[in-house]
């Protein structure tokens, strides 16, 4: 065997938001730059600048197939996903870029469809796009379009968020119902034949989050759970915590549709990416103000969903409708590719 053939390669599984991303991360990218932030992996960076400023600052890239599905677009996407970054690390949003790497041959009226639905993601966000970048790559040297956005937001002086403020007993929330994206993409892709009534989840969560924190001032730390899932952010609240996490199957939110989706499919709900709901942990005695707060704020089918605990091994479990137990452990290959 050649040393190129027996060299490690970059998979599909490298992206998936599971196992194997964080290794990649972990293991290639942060070791080889200097910095305390990075090492943190929050889904935004928390700096301070001049005059006692402190903002929150992330990017992302979008590479959804099919780039229109029912509920959104990649335009949208990007938008949403980059504002809710900011948003679940406390930040208020305010400014966004945009780079587009547009395929050639791509319909300059699917384009503006594109960029239409991100002016209309920005407005109701309350963010201004600033700054982008206009690439235009070879027939087959991309699909379609990719965009890539980052976003700047400014973070409250007193507000603190992360998993080190969780403590043992405290209650877990979630916004809406899980899975919910990762399902519609699923069919929108109309590889498996199913015929589901089902549109993306995607939208902007900073004024649900504006209100939790307004009405919950103690909330620990939030995420989004994109691609990895629930699943995937629940394990990073569990080590970063270095607590456990139970949960209640019957107390997760799940839509009709989607179980059926991952019945037939064999898909877990808590797998699947989210992009229109977020997770937090707050004190217990908290818990119901801040469903309640959500609920008030346009949330769906907030609920209470499990609970931190003492826990050595730093175990996320789930008590299932029969009453059993199994650990719910985080995506280790690539279950979905490019849903996001």
């Amino acid at each position: 065997m050649s040393a190129e053939k027996s060299e490690k390669i970059i998979t599909l599984s490298h992206g998936s938001g599971g196992e194997q991303m964080r290794k990649l991360i972990t293991g290639h990218i942060v070791p080889r730059f200097d910095s305390d932030i990075l090492e943190l992996l929050g889904d935004s960076a928390i700096v301070d600048i001049p005059h006692g400023k402190r903002i929150a600052f992330t990017t992302d890239s979008y590479v959804v197939d099919p780039i229109f599905f029912p509920g959104g677009d990649i335009g949208y996407l990007s938008v949403c996903g980059t504002v809710n970054d900011l948003a679940v690390s406390g930040a208020s949003p305010k400014y966004i870029s945009a780079g587009l790497i547009i395929e050639e041959g791509f319909l300059v009226v699917r384009l503006e469809k594109i960029l239409d639905s991100m002016a209309r993601a920005a407005r109701e966000a309350g963010v201004e796009l600033v700054t982008g970048d206009t690439k235009v790559v070879a027939r087959g040297a991309a699909d379609k379009i990719f965009i890539n956005t980052a976003g700047v937001g400014v973070v409250k002086d007193s507000l603190e968020l992360g998993p080190g403020r969780c403590r043992a007993g405290d209650a877990l929330i979630v916004s809406g119902p899980v899975g919910t994206h990762g399902a519609s993409i699923v069919v929108a892709r109309r590889e498996f034949g199913l015929e589901v009534d089902l549109e993306s989840d995607v939208a902007p969560l900073a004024a649900q989050i504006e209100a939790l924190l307004e009405a919950v001032p103690d909330v620990r730390m939030m995420r989004d759970p994109t691609r990895g899932g629930l699943a995937g952010v629940l394990n990073e609240i569990a080590a970063g915590s270095e607590l456990g996490v139970e949960l209640e199957e019957a107390r997760i939110p799940v839509l009709d549709a989607v179980r059926g989706v991952c019945e037939i499919l064999g898909f877990d709900p808590l797998l699947l990416a989210n992009e229109g709901i977020f997770a937090a942990v707050v004190p217990s005695p908290d818990a119901d103000h801040a469903l309640e707060t959500l609920h008030s704020a346009g949330a769906g089918q907030a609920a209470c969903r499990g609970h931190l605990v003492v826990d050595e091994l730093k175990a996320v479990t789930l008590k299932t409708l029969i009453g059993g137990q199994r650990m719910v452990i985080p995506l280790g290959g690539e279950l979905l590719p490019r849903i996001c």
